[in-house]
């Protein structure tokens, strides 16, 4: 399969300008240097329709665009096999806590999101209605979060950690050593047992920072679930949590 690259601007960092035309879609084509790097490395960011290669100082650019090139046939295959994002509208179907939520708009409904049963109600002005989802997501996401981290805190005999929601795509949740965890608000979607098994790993680092036999320990000492289930269920399923509310999240990202 052909691939053809545009190139207007190049910079030794960060390109805006390169593309790629995959079967006729172009796609940007960013470009990082990296002195930690050792080789070429091609990666389809899905979620933004973004081509990431990272590349030795030592490569040049044009060793980079051939390597990238090259692996056209699997760039198309992750972006054809790639979730559709979910735009966040009036009849549109999300989950809260793993259970399937549909969107609910009136003029008559109070502005702020409110769940009943099996939908998430809300009025104001119609084109608010994807970032008024979002933010109240977050809202909840933090609220259920702190539950969690105080109960496997507690199992675990640490100190409460300093909570941070984000919104990383490679990492549902990280621990810092300055006693500080992030975890991804979209965890609010999945199941119970899901979310809690990144929680609760999390606390596990508080710990031990590592991924010990004592850190394991630990973990399947305080996490009451199946955590390799829940991890297959990241594996399988976190790709179309990633994707509720991305073309917006796309537009306001660089």
């Amino acid at each position: 399969m052909n691939s053809i690259f545009s190139m207007r601007l190049f910079s030794s960092t960060r390109s805006e300008a390169l593309a790629i035309s995959l079967d006729g879609v172009s796609y940007p084509l960013h470009l990082r240097r990296s002195k930690q790097a050792r080789s070429i490395i091609v990666s389809a960011d899905t979620v933004k329709g973004v081509v990431r290669l990272t590349v030795p100082t030592y490569a040049s650019e044009h060793q980079a665009l051939r390597f990238a090139q090259s692996k056209s046939d699997w760039l198309n295959a992750r972006f054809a096999e790639a979730v559709p994002p979910v735009t966040l509208e009036d009849g549109s179907q999300i989950a809260f806590l793993g259970e399937p939520c549909i969107i609910r708009w009136s003029p008559e409904f109070a502005r702020a999101p409110l769940l009943v049963e099996d939908e998430i109600l809300l009025g104001g002005p119609a084109e608010h209605v994807e970032s008024r989802i979002l933010r109240w997501l977050k809202v909840q996401a933090r609220t259920i979060f702190a539950d969690d981290l105080q109960f496997y805190c507690t199992r675990a005999g640490t100190d409460f950690p300093r909570l941070a929601v984000g919104d990383a795509r490679r990492r549902w949740g990280s621990c810092s050593g300055r006693q500080s965890i992030r975890l991804s608000w979209r965890l609010v979607m999945a199941p119970p047992h899901v979310r809690r098994s990144v929680v609760a790993h999390e606390v596990a680092h508080l710990t031990h920072m590592d991924h010990s036999r004592r850190f394991y320990a630990l973990l399947d000492q305080i996490y009451e679930s199946d955590r390799r289930a829940a991890d297959r269920w990241l594996k399988d399923h976190g790709r179309g949590l990633h994707m509720v509310g991305a073309e917006r999240q796309s537009q306001l990202v660089d």
